[in-house]
């Protein structure tokens, strides 16, 4: 196969491009931005997740606290009982008796119910604590979430404004090539990744593998307009320069 050496220039900056698009591609699946943004996230949940127990300690410390308000209002209310009988001209001497009794015992119970109300009412201040000091930690991850999500996305967006305009160019030069040489091209790269190298002193731009010097004899007695082949990777061997 022949081809005019501004066929084979065009078709080494096609070349040149598509390594570039590569880059391209492999870059915006590896972004620092997306990768921060992935870490930010990622202690936006773990946040999420520990206020949600914290929350549900919470509703349980609650529900402790108004179970212990109904047993000492209970408690209270067995108080003023006994107090009215003892008051009464018609309770025995054994009732009052019984009644002091139940009054010492109850005090007793309401004193410990009082100290354990008090016990949970501390840990639900300090559950509160927790809960305040998350929710701020949480609304500063979502302050650092939006503000990487926002370098990710002008990132992405750079990268595109690049893509589009390296494949622009790429269009316009496939669209004036011989159309036997690009497909060349395009079936070999599909082989190995890289269609066409520029041959580089001794060595292949497509490989990177020095050629021998019977071969580099063979490439220098060719004509120019001649297609040539790497004898390593099979990339058409480009002799020319943008």
């Amino acid at each position: 196969m022949k081809a005019d050496l501004w066929q084979q220039r065009s078709l080494l900056e096609i070349s040149e491009l598509d390594a570039e698009l590569a880059r391209i591609a492999h870059r915006a699946g590896h972004l620092p931005e997306q990768q921060r943004l992935e870490e930010v996230q990622a202690q936006q949940q773990a946040a999420r997740d520990r206020l949600a127990v914290l929350q549900i300690a919470v509703e349980d410390i609650d529900a402790q606290v108004a179970r212990l308000e109904t047993e000492i209002d209970g408690v209270r209310q067995r108080e003023d009982r006994d107090r009215q009988l003892l008051a009464s001209p018609s309770t025995s001497a054994k009732q009052l008796t019984e009644l002091q009794h139940e009054l010492e015992t109850l005090q007793r119970r309401q004193a410990s119910l009082e100290d354990s109300q008090l016990e949970v009412m501390e840990r639900r201040e300090e559950l509160e604590r927790q809960v305040a000091e998350e929710s701020a930690g949480i609304d500063k991850l979502d302050a650092e979430a939006a503000e990487a999500g926002r370098e990710r996305d002008a990132a992405l967006a750079e990268i595109e404004n690049i893509r589009t305009e390296r494949t622009q160019r790429r269009e316009t030069l496939t669209a004036s090539v011989d159309q036997e040489l690009l497909a060349l091209y395009e079936q070999q790269r599909a082989k190995s990744g890289t269609g066409a190298g520029a041959l580089q002193g001794r060595r292949c731009g497509a490989c990177r593998i020095e050629i021998d010097r019977g071969e580099l004899s063979r490439i220098a007695a060719a004509a120019d307009e001649d297609v040539l082949r790497c004898p390593e990777c099979n990339a058409i061997l480009l002799r020319v320069k943008v």
